[in-house]
């Protein structure tokens, strides 16, 4: 397969270079396809200085930062346009009059690779599940490409993966995390994985939405738009009565519901919580429809370690366990996380607001936590009032060390923020890391 035919001597606006990886990645996969890139982000020169300084080695690249000029979106042959940029972006609208196909880099991926899709997505559990589902195929001899929503790794750049020669017992599939900005991609294509998953859903993200849930949850069901009949949707419990009855006419797929009651009873699990049965549930459905046999399911979710930022275990200290779970952004991924641990949990949360409702968080929590320590942040600010014996930390240095202070052996420390990163941390992924760096100081 020669997918770079696609991207030679073209043209291409790359909207977003970011810090995560992805972007940099897409932008040395077109470079070596041959494209002619200009690379733009609102951020400043010296803020993408990382990313910058890690693509010096790459030719025909012109950047524009800390700024987008229409210029960069006329008489160009592609925008890839990066996760998060509103869709109403007056810079997207230039290159829309102006003919020019916008796209982002799951989608271009899904169209040109020419393999089997399993999509997942849901405001929680879809990371764990992609996960998950990646073990199992693995486990059953797959050879399997991991992307989508999954950090540092550019689903675009996965087309050098591709293989036309595989034997045919081996196969080749790729397993992609799909948030709701990378289905708004799939949707412009009209494009939906065969396979698709859909875990959860929850009020999420609706600063950027601004505050249309209808918008949030649209975008989300592009994964199963323009399914087949023939294919499979396999829906989490908890979001099927709200997909079927907006959507349940327009579903073409066979529809699989499935939750932590579907899961045999006897099989463990390394990673604690019901939430995580839901997941592992949800994987061995979707294993089950792409005819992976129920024993191998069995040996890859029970041997399954976890994944990163995600309720996960980082070490014990002095009897006391430290829990990394950084990517709760969400009230509710806070409270299964509480609820997964029990009791005697040292709670740290707290960061900047994205508008959802904190009610039911706020009246669990005295359930769980013996002591709730908090980041500033805008959030924070919105919710001290009713976490009256609350600590208030302007670092998460000094947040970590009052935990320790405050925790006793038998206790759990756990970062399980339920708001957004930004402000303090450059993202989730950046406070994770630094909470790990912070905790193997201890």
């Amino acid at each position: 397969m020669d997918a770079s035919s696609h991207f030679r001597g073209k043209k291409v606006t790359v909207m977003g270079l970011g810090l995560l990886g992805r972007g940099m990645g897409d932008i040395r996969y077109l470079a070596e396809c041959g494209a002619e890139l200009i690379v733009t982000d609102t951020k400043s020169a010296e803020m993408l200085a990382p990313s910058v300084d890690a693509l010096k080695d790459i030719p025909n690249v012109t950047y524009v930062l800390g700024e987008h000029r229409l210029e960069d979106f006329q008489g160009r042959d592609l925008i890839l346009k990066a996760a998060g940029v509103p869709m109403d972006s007056e810079f997207i609208a230039e290159a829309q009059k102006n003919g020019i196909p916008v796209r982002m880099s799951a989608d271009l991926f899904a169209e040109y690779a020419g393999i089997p899709v399993i999509g997942i997505t849901g405001t929680r559990g879809k990371s764990t599940v992609t996960h998950m589902i990646a073990a199992i195929l693995t486990k059953a001899g797959k050879r399997v490409l991991l992307g989508g929503n999954v950090r540092g790794v550019s689903t675009l750049a996965l087309l050098k993966e591709v293989e036309d020669d595989l034997p045919a017992q081996a196969g080749e599939i790729a397993v992609l995390e799909l948030d709701s900005w990378q289905l708004q991609g799939f949707g412009a294509a009209h494009l939906s994985p065969s396979l698709a998953v859909f875990t959860t859903f929850y009020p999420d993200h609706l600063n950027y939405y601004k505050d249309d849930l209808a918008a949030y949850l649209t975008d989300k069901a592009n994964i199963f738009f323009y399914q087949h009949p023939g294919d499979t949707l396999v829906l989490g419990s908890q979001c099927a009565p709200i997909i079927v009855e907006k959507f349940g006419e327009a579903v073409e797929a066979d529809i699989v519901i499935a939750d932590e009651t579907k899961l045999p009873a006897d099989w463990t699990l390394q990673i604690p919580g019901t939430h995580n049965r839901y997941n592992a549930a949800l994987a061995l459905a979707a294993a089950r429809a792409a005819d992976v046999e129920d024993a191998v399911s069995r040996e890859a979710l029970e041997s399954f370690p976890g994944v990163e930022g995600r309720l996960q275990f980082v070490r014990e200290v002095n009897g006391v366990k430290i829990y990394n779970d950084t990517t709760a952004t969400t009230p509710e991924a806070t409270l299964a996380a509480l609820n997964a641990l029990g009791g005697n949990v040292v709670l740290i949360m707290g960061g900047n607001d994205k508008n959802l409702d904190m009610n039911k968080l706020l009246v669990e929590i005295p359930e769980h936590a013996k002591r709730v320590i908090m980041l500033a942040g805008t959030g924070t600010a919105r919710v001290l009032e009713f976490l009256p014996d609350a600590s208030v930390f302007d670092s998460l240095e000094t947040a970590v060390a009052e935990a320790v202070k405050a925790a006793e052996p038998g206790d759990s420390i756990l970062l399980s923020p339920a708001f957004a990163s930004f402000g303090m941390f450059k993202n989730e992924y950046d406070r994770g890391d630094q909470f790990h760096a912070l905790v193997a100081k201890l």
